[in-house]
């Protein structure tokens, strides 16, 4: 399915891409804490509603 050289690019970047992306959050953290603050109740929101959606259409289904 994939090759060894492809499995390893793979893990690489997923490596590199991860630490890149905790040291850009990491970097604009305050910004983060004063701009964004209560954007978990939005998030939380969407979840909720995504899965009412799945409920509903599992149910009449």
């Amino acid at each position: 399915m994939f090759t060894n050289g492809q499995l390893i690019f793979g893990i690489l970047f997923a490596i590199a891409f991860i630490i890149l992306v905790y040291f850009a959050y990491k970097k604009d953290f305050k910004i983060h804490q004063k701009y964004y603050r209560g954007s978990i109740w939005i998030l939380i929101a969407f979840i909720s509603f995504i899965a009412m959606i799945a409920t509903i259409k599992f149910i009449f289904v």
